[in-house]
């Protein structure tokens, strides 16, 4: 019998299997996540993922095995229309009831929703003004949401020119996996007014390397993929460090990082160049990129180094910056 309405599918083996592992793809195949049960599925029924792709292609549908390989993992989730259609063929060739894969990519035990393990993370377009811009970026490479990591320490150093603008970012950061599979990491960079996004630069500099590089000229966005050295598994830590080099941009009055989630140590170290020093600085935090200014405290540039700092033990989601006056 076919599930009707919002009744939970489940798996109908044709065979005698063992017991447990049947009720466990059930379970999966009831709540969730998405990755889990395919991996079960997938399992269950003994197909290697080459033999996967040839049946797809047998169908006239076109999917690689790393694609096959990541939405087992849980490092990217079918979005586009073709992967969509991918997931119901594989729901034929995995004698899976209809739908029984596609519903939880909609459903509660998705990886926001109840099963998930982790409240809903604040949108990029709640967070930042080219919001649409980095989620365009995102659904072009059929990552997830959520990327599977919380951050546990960020610091990051930001040089400023003499003519003012930004030049270099550089970032270390240790982050925990809240899912199994999770290998790399989405730096965004929202260049200032002007930017040239084709000559922003990524580099990865300690235990990752740089991935796919996608960007948005109109809104000055570039989205870097960062591969870890290591396949994270849920309650695993892991350090990295990544650098980025702008300098396109117009005269910078602030920096600002958006956090999704809440939590973790973060340190912001901006500091100018001897020639073009501000007249003042100021931290402050953000509810959304249009919210008014709100934990105001004056900054003073330390002596030589000629760098202002700030340091916050739990950060709270929405945006943390430093902001300074030219003259």
């Amino acid at each position: 019998m076919r599930p009707t309405g919002d009744q939970a599918p489940t798996a109908e083996p044709a065979d005698a299997a063992d017991p447990a592992v049947v009720a466990e793809l059930r379970r999966l195949l009831r709540e969730g996540p998405f990755h889990l049960a395919l991996r079960a599925a997938l399992a269950f029924r003994g197909l290697p993922l080459h033999r996967v792709q040839h049946r797809l292609a047998a169908r006239g549908i076109k999917v690689g095995v790393t694609s096959l390989s990541y939405w087992q993992q849980g490092a990217r989730r079918p979005r586009h229309p073709e992967s969509l259609r991918a997931v119901a063929a594989l729901e034929q060739i995995l004698e899976l009831p209809d739908g029984a894969l596609r519903r939880l990519l909609t459903g509660p035990g998705g990886p926001s929703g109840p099963g998930g393990g982790r409240p809903a993370a604040r949108s990029y377009r709640a967070l930042v003004s080219v919001g649409a811009a980095v989620e365009q970026l995102l659904a072009g490479m059929e990552l997830p949401a959520d990327g599977g990591l919380h951050s546990v320490g960020h610091h990051e150093r930001v040089r400023i020119g003499a003519d003012g603008a930004l030049r270099t970012r550089e970032s270390q950061q240790i982050v925990r996996a809240h899912r199994d599979g999770v290998d790399r990491y989405l730096a965004v960079h929202h260049g200032d007014p002007g930017c040239d996004a084709d000559r922003v630069r990524v580099t990865a500099y300690e235990n990752c390397r740089t991935g796919r590089i996608r960007r948005h000229r109109e809104a000055g966005v570039v989205v870097a993929e960062l591969l870890f050295d290591a396949l994270l598994r849920r309650g695993d830590t892991y350090v990295f460090g990544y650098g980025i080099e702008d300098g396109t941009g117009a005269r910078c009055t602030e920096y600002v990082r958006g956090f999704s989630y809440a939590g973790g140590q973060y340190m912001l170290q901006v500091r100018f160049d001897e020639a073009a020093l501000p007249v003042r600085c100021r931290r402050f935090a953000r509810a959304g990129p249009h919210a008014p200014r709100t934990g105001l405290a004056d900054l003073t540039p330390s002596g030589r180094h000629r760098a202002v700092h700030l340091v916050e033990q739990g950060v709270r989601r929405g945006l943390l910056g430093i902001a300074w006056d030219w003259d």
